[in-house]
């Protein structure tokens, strides 16, 4: 079989902030809502096996559709703020349940036979709809109306021995709605109270012959309920009993959740084993002590300290092993259980849970720094483990954490990187010895190799918050020595006796060992030091690029007039600022260097670009000045340029725009580099249309085979497209462009393409020696649906 084109080798995304977002199959494979779509996790491999992108706005519910039998499960139910309800299956495509005319917060279903499915939603329209799907087809069955209140939850399932649903619906007004379906339609039987304030979660399991109901409200109460039959001759009367109430958070309880059922000796089992999550930042493992049968807490996980703001739901794995959280800012935690019965925390995906703004790899390749709108810096790599065929990427630190949105950044060294966010200065930032230390382990790299570049020469061993401050101060090896002196001293009046937590100490962190302390330590221990502070723009900054020799970066702020619409250019080594660039009238939405570092290019909101030339003088830093630029009347694009790139050989730029047109310019056909032609810079290629506006576009660092070159085209709908560009004399009706290779609906991302970056070396990173392989590149894409890819691209299969 031909090897494909194009590889999905890491999704890094959060989940989405609703409480029941969250739900783990029997298959071992986790849903939960991401952006607009729904990410399949597979926790035991450790990667994003598939997302599912249909929904057109943010997803807020998903839950597996469990069967009877406790098989595994092949059909996922998912509810969105664009009203509707999808039914995912894995053979016969999506259903999509359309009627709500408000968001769809909660979801569940139940198994009627082999082909029918019954589905009730719950919806911010105060409603919840039944509906019945049979082989693709979909009925709304009735629609229950709550008046001016609002149902959170709802739970499906079948009284057991008779087969007829049973609704339970819990919302604002404190009470949990009962509903029997009776001749196809549901009739209110029972409305219970007991809980003081909003229901969050509600949930039924089966247990012996009876359901077993568990309720969590904003009471910080979990109270569970038991519902049997009684009879009474040859009629089935049922009565429900309030079995407990489980006091023990601190906080809203917001999610809810049984121990799935197992099979043993042929006879379906279900423990009495309840999870549950609340704001107050933990998970407790509740069931009844075998003696007494009273309902006790068994095991409590959580989170101390730190900046999170809760657990809004929680899930446990079908051999109830592990549990799993997510937080209201989109992080999952999940803990295992050894075999000694001890839990600890366990590694899992992380990522944005706003929009990827910008990305950037290392000058080497070996890891990739983003920034988003949710006001994070963070840095993935691969980890390389023992036994394992393939490293895995994870997110290794979060060099900045903010106060303003972050909305570009980029290196200046190997372990240096500049960002800039809603605000008017630029941040620089450098990695300290302890952080490259730890990063060695985990990547397998050598340290050696690592300290002996440039900007390792005055590394400092740490960082360390100061009382009350904002920013982070460096520890030199001295501060380390002069600590160590005063250990046994008496004193107790030093900074880091008084805020241990926040002083710095060394860690040493081993990248075999599969543990998420990696993740936790490195963010706070290892954060990259705020050295610098550049002032010069008056207005909120946009975009950065620096060159090839990493002694130059250039800034730019969103701008509506001239004024603001200059570039400035700053020294990495002086930290001062060395030129404005006066040229655009409005906002430069992207900038970049010439591989060469002769050419700074810039693209803008006015529908044109400019060139500048550098000129360096015997003494004194380096001077940019005009060399070309574009006019509006002469301009090709007529919307805004959005992205702009340079080919590896310098010969070649080229710009995406909002017209949905992709142009190489250059020198035309005479190959000569930019800058040093004879010919005026022009179009070198036809006008490439990709039918939807280009938002990003980037040049392949390498050819291909046959020696044209490979470009990749960012959509505003979320596609990347891979296209073969190849110089020609007269070029016609697009004839030069070849298009050979695309994302599919899976890979694609579900809103626009922010930013395309290639790794600048060959084969996949986290290859080391004979097991790296030249025909593969990498590329990394970030995107508005929170998401940052990297995708594996074969040259040869192009």
């Amino acid at each position: 079989m031909a090897a494909p084109v194009v590889e999905t080798c890491h999704v890094a995304c959060g989940a989405n902030g609703t409480p029941h977002v969250l739900s783990w199959s029997r298959r071992g494979l986790v849903a939960f809502g991401t952006c607009h779509s729904v990410a399949l996790y597979d926790p035991q491999k450790r990667n994003t096996v598939a997302l599912l992108n249909r929904h057109s706005a943010r997803v807020n519910a998903v839950q597996w559709v469990r069967r009877q039998d406790c098989g595994p499960e092949s059909k996922l139910i998912s509810g969105s703020s664009d009203h509707s309800v999808i039914i995912w299956e894995e053979l016969n495509g999506t259903v999509c349940c359309a009627g709500h005319t408000g968001p769809v917060c909660a979801v569940d279903a139940v198994l009627l036979g082999r082909s029918k499915l019954l589905v009730a939603s719950a919806a911010s329209d105060s409603t919840v709809k039944l509906w019945l799907t049979n082989e693709g087809k979909v009925e709304c069955l009735q629609t229950l109306t709550f008046g001016s209140g609002f149902m959170m939850d709802v739970s499906l399932t079948l009284l057991p021995g008779s087969g007829v649903a049973i609704l339970a619906c819990g919302g604002d007004d404190c009470k949990l709605h009962h509903y029997v379906q009776q001749n196809g339609q549901f009739k209110k039987v029972l409305s219970l109270q007991g809980h003081e304030d909003w229901i969050r979660g509600v949930e039924w399991t089966t247990r012996d012959g009876e359901l077993w109901l568990a309720s969590c409200a904003q009471d910080c109460l979990i109270r569970v309920w038991r519902l049997f039959a009684k009879l009474q001759g040859t009629t089935s009367l049922y009565a429900m009993t309030l079995e407990t109430v489980l006091a023990g958070h601190e906080n809203w309880v917001y999610g809810i959740h049984w121990q799935p059922s197992y099979i043993k000796d042929e006879t379906v089992h279900q423990p009495l084993s309840l999870l549950s999550a609340s704001m107050d930042k933990t998970m407790i493992l509740w069931g009844p002590e075998d003696a007494s049968g009273v309902w006790v807490e068994q095991v409590r996980v959580g989170e101390v300290g730190g900046n999170t703001l809760g657990f809004y739901g929680c899930q446990m794995s079908p051999d109830g092993h592990m549990i799993l959280a997510h937080a209201f800012h989109g992080a999952l935690h999940l803990w295992h259980r050894d075999p000694n019965q001890e839990w600890s925390p366990a590694v899992i995906v992380s990522g944005h849970f706003d929009a990827v703004q910008d990305l950037s790899w290392d000058p080497e390749g070996d890891y990739i720094v983003t920034v988003g709108l949710d006001q994070t810096t963070r840095l993935f790599t691969p980890w390389r483990r023992k036994g394992w065929a393939q490293p895995t990427w994870h997110e290794i630190s979060r060099p900045q954490i903010h106060g303003y949105d972050m909305q570009c950044l980029a290196m200046v060294g190997r372990f240096q990187f500049v960002s800039g966010a809603d605000e008017k200065v630029l941040r620089v930032f450098r990695a300290p010895r302890n952080f490259v230390e730890n990063f060695a382990n985990i990547a397998g790299r050598p340290l050696e190799e690592l300290l002996s570049s440039s900007d390792s020469s005055d590394m400092p061993e740490g960082a360390s918050t100061p009382a009350l401050g904002l920013s982070n101060k460096a520890v030199f090896q001295g501060d380390l020595v002069s600590q160590k002196s005063e250990d046994n001293a008496e004193d107790s009046s030093r900074v880091s006796d008084q805020y241990k937590e926040s002083y710095f100490q060394p860690l040493s962190l081993n990248g075999i060992n599969p543990s998420p302390q990696i993740h936790i330590y490195s963010c706070f221990y290892c954060n990259k030091l705020n050295l610098q502070l550049w002032y010069g723009h008056g207005f909120e900054m946009f975009c950065l690029a620096s060159d090839s020799t990493r002694t130059v970066v250039a800034s730019a702020c969103k701008a509506s007039k001239a004024e603001h619409a200059s570039i400035l250019l700053w020294s990495s080594s002086s930290w001062k600022q060395l030129q404005s660039l006066p040229c655009h009238s409005l906002t430069v939405t992207q900038m970049s260097f010439s591989p060469d570092a002769r050419l700074l290019l810039a693209v803008s909101r006015d529908r044109t670009w400019s060139l500048w030339k550098r000129e360096d003088p015997p003494s004194g830093n380096p001077l940019f000045s005009l060399y070309t630029h574009t006019k509006k009347e002469t301009a090709v694009h007529a919307r805004i340029i959005w992205s702009c790139d340079w080919s590896a050989d310098n010969k070649y730029f080229v710009t995406s725009s909002r017209d949905k047109k992709v142009i190489v310019w250059g020198h035309g056909a005479s190959g000569d580099p930019v800058g040093e032609g004879a010919v005026a810079i022009g179009p070198c290629s036809s006008v490439l249309d990709v039918g939807d506006s280009a938002t990003a576009v980037a040049f392949c660092p390498f050819p291909c085979a046959d020696h044209s070159y490979l470009l990749a085209v960012g959509l505003e709908g979320g596609r990347i497209l891979l296209y073969k560009w190849r110089p020609m004399a007269e070029p016609s009706a697009a004839s030069d462009w070849t298009r050979c290779g695309q994302t599919d609906d899976s890979q694609s991302h579900s809103l626009a393409v922010k930013r395309l970056r290639w790794r600048s070396r060959p084969g996949l990173a986290g290859q080391q020696g004979a097991e790296l392989d030249h025909s593969w590149v990498q590329l990394a894409s970030a995107g508005v649906d929170h998401a940052l890819k990297i995708f594996n691209v074969h040259l040869q299969a192009l």
